[in-house]
C-alpha cells in the first residue's frame, strides 16, 4: 500500500516524499505582500523566510522552523482573483501537466523550476478551479501538522462532484468514497486508503464572482476567537461558525479578499 505520507507529530517528523496527488503545499499570491505577511503573522504566528528567486517577490511562511505556506506578490498589471491555492504532489510534473490537458483541464503556468526546491505547474480543472502541481527536488525533511497555524484539509467547492471527480481520479489516481446521502453531494479522495482531500458539490450556492474553487482549512485553537481576530486585523467573516465532520468551522477572508476556513479540531491530517 502506498502511504500518502508517514505520520507526523507535533514537532514534525521526517518524510521521504509525498505520494502523487497528496496536497503538499499551499500558496497565496497578493498585491500587498508586506501587509499580508503582517496579517498572517498576527493571526497564525507565522514568521517568514525568503523563497525561490525564480518566483519573484515570494516568502515562505514558517512555524517552529517548518514551512507551512508560501506568499508571493502579483505584478501590478495582473488582476487575478486573490485565493489560496493547494499544490498536489507529483513524481513528474511535466507528465502530470500533460495528463491535465488530455483530461480537459488547462495548464496556465509552467511547468517551471522553483530554484532548488522543486518544479511546479499551475492548472485549472475542467470546471475552472485552480490548483498547483508540485514535484519536490529531494527528500521533504520535516513537515509540521496538527497544531494551530497549519493547513489540515483541502476541499474543492464545485457545481457537482460527478462533473469533475473523474478528472482528478484519472490525473492523480485517487480512490473515491462518495457520501451516501440524498442531501449532500460529497466525495472524499483517498490515497492508499487514507483521506487526503474532498470534493463538495454545492450547485448554484457557489459565489457568482468565484465559481468552482479549492478551499484550504487551517487549524486554530478556537474558531470563535480566531474569527474575532480576523475581523480585528481587517478581514471579515464570510460564513459563520458551523459544525462539520472536521469540527467547528468558520470561513473568513483576509484584507485582500482571499477566503479560507479555520477549524478547531480536525480528524483528517493535511496532505
Amino acid at each position: 500500500m502506498t502511504e500518502a505520507r508517514e505520520s507526523a507529530g507535533r514537532n514534525g517528523a521526517p518524510h521521504a516524499r509525498h505520494a502523487p496527488g497528496t496536497p503538499c503545499r499551499v500558496s497565496l499570491m497578493v498585491h500587498g505582500i508586506a501587509a499580508t505577511r503582517e496579517f498572517y503573522r498576527a493571526l497564525f504566528g507565522w514568521e517568514f523566510r525568503p523563497g525561490p528567486q525564480q518566483l519573484g517577490p515570494y516568502v515562505r511562511a514558517v512555524l517552529e522552523s517548518h514551512d507551512v505556506a508560501g506568499i508571493g506578490q502579483l505584478p501590478p498589471d495582473r488582476h487575478l482573483p486573490i485565493a489560496w491555492t493547494p499544490y498536489l504532489a507529483s513524481d513528474d510534473v511535466d507528465a502530470t501537466a500533460e495528463a491535465v490537458r488530455s483530461c480537459g483541464g488547462t495548464v496556465g503556468v509552467g511547468p517551471l523550476d522553483a530554484g532548488e526546491a522543486g518544479r511546479l505547474a499551475i492548472a485549472c480543472d475542467p470546471m475552472g478551479a485552480v490548483f498547483g502541481v508540485w514535484q519536490a527536488a529531494g527528500p521533504l525533511g520535516t513537515v509540521l501538522t496538527g497544531q494551530p497555524g497549519t493547513p489540515v484539509w483541502h476541499e474543492l467547492l464545485t457545481y457537482d462532484t460527478e462533473s469533475v471527480a473523474k478528472f482528478y481520479q484519472t490525473v492523480f489516481g485517487y480512490e473515491e468514497e462518495p457520501v451516501v446521502s440524498a442531501d449532500v453531494d460529497y466525495v472524499t479522495l483517498h490515497i492508499g486508503g487514507r483521506p487526503v482531500a474532498g470534493i463538495h458539490g454545492v450547485g448554484h450556492a457557489l459565489p457568482r464572482d468565484r465559481g468552482p474553487h479549492w478551499m484550504t482549512y487551517f487549524q486554530v485553537a478556537d474558531v470563535e476567537t480566531a474569527a474575532a481576530r480576523v475581523t480585528e486585523l481587517g478581514g471579515h467573516v464570510v460564513r459563520p461558525e458551523s459544525h462539520t465532520a472536521l469540527g467547528p468551522t468558520v470561513t473568513v477572508a483576509d484584507p485582500e479578499g482571499a477566503t479560507f476556513s479555520m477549524v478547531s479540531r480536525a480528524d483528517r491530517a493535511f496532505g
